[in-house]
């Protein structure tokens, strides 16, 4: 088949998606497939482009704001017009926040009739959304840690979540903006550093524990792997630098609590009608118990990536993973057309 993969955009994870570009469209051509290379914010790539863009590794930090305003807007309608897409049997969006992820673009694709994977513009819009993420989680009965949203009296704040609690944007990814705080005198510093990324701000009860993650394919599970990050939290640093962080596939779980845990991330992936594929994250406290921190319909695809990883766990090699990604969005799509 022809295949589409878009990657690159403006957002704080642009460099991950640019990873995970590189990822995919060597692992659809390995598969077979034709594949065109477009960065949503420069357009369809030349093969001189495409090598030196796909070459470009993650920094220590995310890109910096000033750096990212200098590159073209994508106008996706002048996208879908160049002659290279013609005849694009499926477009793979390898993009990682800001409208590339948050649903823009998915209602775009939705409006020019074209088949894309991933998680349609609703669903996508409400994942990325971090407060409406854990409403929806709560009604599903998943459980999550506590939160309040930004502005709020500090009083309240240390009533209610008490310290250490994390302070994050509420619509961002790859922990970009995010604190742990774990007293008062930091904590107007991190809604300040966090509002640098967002015009709203989560403040979160920090749960201690475990960091697991939960790929799902087709509403099924796959293998729960733990994350043992170099720092106090799975930091951008430490998801993106080789030796930062061990990533655990299958975790070392009872068999009940990894059952559990897999259960849950099906019940958040369906509660928020998520499509395709995503990746459900959660922390396991002392008592055993997991708690529901997000999910990412458009989870990271690059070497050092989790849900990759799990999918070997699984017995699953990347291309055939791309492959299938693709294969499944193609029957979904016609389903729904009769």
């Amino acid at each position: 088949m022809k295949v589409a993969v878009l990657f690159g955009g403006t957002s704080a994870e642009r460099d991950v998606s640019l990873a995970s570009g590189a990822q995919v469209v060597g692992a659809l051509r390995e598969a077979g497939h034709e594949v065109v290379a477009v960065d949503t914010a420069m357009g369809v790539l030349s093969a001189e482009q495409e090598a030196s863009v796909l070459r470009a590794r993650i920094g220590a930090l995310p890109p910096d704001a000033a750096a990212l305003d200098l590159l073209a807007t994508g106008d996706v309608t002048r996208l879908m017009s160049a002659p290279e897409l013609s005849g694009v049997d499926v477009y793979f969006l390898a993009l990682h926040g800001g409208a590339g992820e948050g649903g823009p673009l998915q209602a775009l694709l939705d409006m020019a009739g074209v088949v894309y994977t991933g998680s349609g513009h609703l669903a996508s819009a409400m994942a990325m959304d971090k407060d409406v993420t854990k409403r929806l989680l709560r009604d599903a009965g998943v459980p999550t840690p506590d939160w309040l949203m930004a502005p709020v009296e500090t009083a309240t704040v240390e009533a209610r979540l008490g310290y250490p609690l994390v302070v994050k944007p509420s619509k961002q990814g790859s922990t970009v903006g995010l604190t742990v705080v774990k007293s008062r005198e930091q904590l107007a510093p991190a809604i300040e550093e966090a509002y640098r990324y967002d015009d709203e701000v989560m403040l979160e009860r920090f749960v201690p524990g475990r960091e697991l993650t939960v790929p799902i394919l087709d509403d099924a599970a796959l293998p729960v792997g733990e994350i043992i990050p170099e720092h106090e939290i799975f930091d951008y640093e430490c998801k993106y630098q080789p030796g930062m962080s061990q990533e655990i596939f299958p975790a070392d779980l009872p068999d009940a609590v990894a059952a559990n845990v897999q259960q849950l991330a099906l019940g958040a992936h369906r509660a928020l009608k998520l499509g395709g594929y995503s990746r459900v994250d959660f922390r396991l406290d002392e008592a055993g118990s997991a708690w529901c921190l997000e999910l990412n319909t458009l989870p990271g695809l690059t070497a050092q990536s989790l849900v990759p990883r799990s999918a070997r766990a699984a017995g699953i090699a990347f291309p055939d993973f791309c492959d299938r990604i693709c294969r499944l969005t193609l029957e979904h799509a016609r389903d729904r057309r009769g």
